[in-house]
């Protein structure tokens, strides 16, 4: 899309086809969602109905059109900038020398180059430059003189149109002298024009296509194929999509469940973290609900298909779409205030022609004209925007963090409320020990035990030997020794039996060790009680019948979160957590200073509600990096994703931290404030030299040349305080 205003030429237009009930389009996401009948109009001819407006129209998955589309709009800039140099080459080395007369090349240079400029020979002179500059006008400058046409089409000025209107008005003018044998040409004002406004959009573009981009890789982790069992026992894998309700299909360790259903047989450890945003495995049986995507760790179950053989993921991926390319209403700075200064300079010019022409003038009344439209062509304006959120965009590379969207520093501008999600963003998301009152050599053994287990929790422990003997640096030997000192092992629903070294060792629930007859004393029963209260996994170890301590499993939290937090609240802003662990891994979130709320037992659909209800009250943030936190992230005014979150995450969100740091939320606030001033500061600086530039074009004080100049200063100026770093190295 050229402009805001595509949104509204979009939307009305594809309501006008026969078979299309809504159309909602977004300028941020360069996105046009249509429901449409498809027995009354295919999705091919939506695209060519569409892409017949003077757009080029495709699905967002398909990456051979777009990546057609950006070659296309490569090579309009190449044959701008390479025609350009052309053009202006010719007028360097020999009409300019005839404007500037002997100021830079002396009386007999100038004599020559007029006298050849007059001669009939120079006519195919003319001819070619004409050719360029129409190539040119046509194919560089296609999508201003579209960004033009729709601002006509919806009675909205903007940026496109005052740059179309200069552009062509050059070139028409220039045309007439050479039909009418003036050979005062001003073919490089409409060059200068159409080549500074494109590569400009063009920069800006590159950084705008980064939201769909990623976008197309939302189905990364779903499910493609199911292994459906039949009532003879046999097994089929077949396609996800064939399977129906109350079909049976098993899903054994390390493989995901492909769609919503209820366990009918079997148990195991599931992570439904990918959907639910639980940090912690979940042990089910039979009649237990399990969501679709979610990942068996250990054990296998057989599933019975929900009633709508889906799963929730797709319904998560589909609340994304939804909010992703709904609009977000947000218009450019610049095309607000197109809206007032492009009728007023069209009038103005008029207004100066019609004047001049009552005063005799003549002819040079439209000449004259014309430098008032050249002057006031809003190359700057048009460029304060764009080059400046370039500029924010170049400094958040280089401190690892990653713009999606360049609507973000207008967006976070007032933000009131600023989300975090817990499991993943401020905790790592990775089950460790957190401590134990094992002696070493028990804590050994039970780890060496836990090694041949698979879930979650056992992994954590099993990590510990990297501790022992050498841990990681240990030789393939070495190892093969260890593991031979494992005498027997017998995993449980709910822990791990074995004999290490010769000594019968338990790790799990307290309910093992009473199953195997073994002694808990009271207190490793109180020790896990309090564990449990803090949101953690504490889980008892015996040894030859009695259980002799406790190791905690859990999340940890982000060595910066306290430090984060504390910062947004001292900036004025609430601080909300929002969890999909229960109320007791929240509670310490609740007894922070700087936390105003905390909402646990939050599902993904929940949490952009939630979001949503805050947005009613004022601009929030979100800060997540779980698949589940994706519509959360997308429903916000600015989603946040840390760097080691889920592709979803991040196609969701407008910022992602590539290095993890929590702290890197207070560098995205700090950076949007900045570039706010540059934007600021740029538009000042362009409605300055218009300030100035009109009235001395107005006065004939001006001719069309130094007004192409004076533009294209104007232009260098705002590009250069672009360049200029927005935070300081230490920021």
């Amino acid at each position: 899309m050229h402009c805001a205003t595509c949104e509204t030429f979009l939307e009305s237009a594809a309501t006008t086809i026969d078979g299309v009930s809504d159309a909602s389009s977004s300028y941020v996401t360069d996105t046009v969602r249509i429901d449409h009948d498809p027995d009354q109009v295919s999705k091919a001819d939506l695209q060519e109905e569409i892409s017949g407006l003077g757009y080029s129209a495709y699905s967002r998955d398909d990456t051979f059109r777009r990546r057609r589309a950006n070659n296309w709009e490569m090579g309009r800039v190449a044959v701008g900038v390479l025609m350009g140099m052309s053009v202006m080459l010719q007028y360097l080395v020999i009409i300019y020398p005839t404007y500037f007369g002997g100021l830079f090349y002396g009386d007999r240079v100038t004599e020559f180059f007029e006298s050849a400029l007059a001669s009939s020979v120079a006519t195919p002179f003319y001819v070619v430059i004409a050719a360029l500059t129409t190539i040119i006008l046509a194919v560089t400058g296609k999508p201003i003189l579209q960004g033009a046409y729709v601002s006509v089409r919806t009675r909205s000025p903007n940026m496109d149109l005052l740059v179309a209107i200069a552009a062509v008005s050059a070139y028409l003018y220039s045309t007439l002298s050479i039909v009418f044998g003036d050979k005062h040409i001003y073919y490089d004002v409409t060059v200068a024009i159409i080549v500074i406004v494109t590569v400009g959009n063009y920069y800006e573009s590159s950084i705008k296509q980064a939201a769909t981009e990623r976008l197309s890789d939302l189905t990364s982790i779903r499910v493609d194929e199911a292994r459906r069992v039949h009532a003879t026992g046999e097994y089929e894998d077949i396609a996800v999509e064939d399977l129906e309700t109350d079909d049976r299909v098993v899903v054994r360790a390390g493989e995901r469940v492909p769609v919503d259903g209820q366990i009918i047989d079997g148990d195991a450890a599931i992570d439904e973290a990918v959907v639910t945003g639980e940090s912690l495995p979940v042990r089910k049986t039979v009649g237990d609900a399990v969501v679709g995507c979610s990942m068996v760790t250990d054990g296998a179950v057989t599933v019975r298909v929900g009633d709508d053989a889906t799963s929730s993921l797709d319904r998560i991926s589909e609340l994304v779409w939804d909010l992703q390319s709904g609009s977000h209403g947000i218009q450019k700075l610049a095309d607000k205030l197109a809206t007032i200064f492009v009728p007023v300079v069209l009038a103005l010019a008029v207004l100066v022609t019609g004047v001049h022409l009552l005063l005799g003038t003549g002819v040079y009344s439209l000449l004259i004209g014309l430098t008032v439209l050249i002057v006031s062509c809003p190359c700057a304006l048009g460029l304060a925007t764009p080059l400046a959120v370039a500029a924010g965009i170049r400094d958040a590379l280089e401190r690892s963090i990653v713009v999606f969207d360049d609507s973000i520093f207008e967006r976070i501008r007032g933000a009131e409320t600023v989300i975090f999600d817990k499991t993943g963003t401020l905790t790592t998301g990775e089950m460790t020990v957190t401590e134990t009152d094992l002696e070493t050599s028990l804590l050994e053994k039970a780890s060496r035990l836990e090694e041949r287990s698979s879930h979650p929790v056992g992994k954590a422990i099993a990590a510990e030997r990297s501790g022992f003997d050498g841990g990681a640096a240990e030789s393939a030997s070495d190892a093969d020794a260890t593991a031979d000192r494992v005498d027997a092992f017998d995993s449980y629903r709910n822990g791990v039996t074995g004999i290490v070294d010769g000594d019968e060792i338990i790790v799990g629930h307290p309910d093992l060790f009473r199953d195997q007859g073994w002694d808990v004393p009271a207190h490793i029963t109180d020790r896990i009680t309090n564990s449990r209260d803090t949101g953690r996994i504490p889980v008892a170890v015996g040894c030859n019948g009695t259980a002799e301590g406790v190791i905690v499993v859990g999340d940890e939290l982000r060595p910066t979160w306290d430090e984060t937090v504390a910062s947004i609240s001292d900036d004025g802003k609430d601080v909300v957590v929002l969890t999909g662990d229960d109320a007791r891994a929240a509670q310490q979130f609740r007894e922070h200073d700087a936390i105003d709320d905390v909402f646990a037992g939050v599902p993904p659909e929940g949490k952009a509600e939630t979001v949503k209800r805050f947005n009613n009250t004022g601009r929030t943030v979100m800060v997540g990096d779980g698949t589940n936190d994706a519509p959360a992230l997308a429903a916000a005014d600015l989603g946040i994703a840390l760097g080691g979150g889920t592709a979803m995450a991040a196609d969701a969100a407008d910022v992602a931290l590539v290095d993890d740091d929590l702290a890197s939320v207070d560098t995205v606030f700090e950076l949007a404030r900045a570039t706010n001033r540059r934007v600021k500061g740029n538009i000042a600086w362009a409605f300055c030299y218009n300030a100035i530039a009109i009235p001395l074009a107005i006065l004939n004080l001006l001719n069309p040349l130094f007004a192409a100049l004076a533009m294209a200063g104007s232009s260098l100026l705002v590009v250069t305080n672009s360049t200029r770093p927005l935070l300081s190295d230490d920021q």
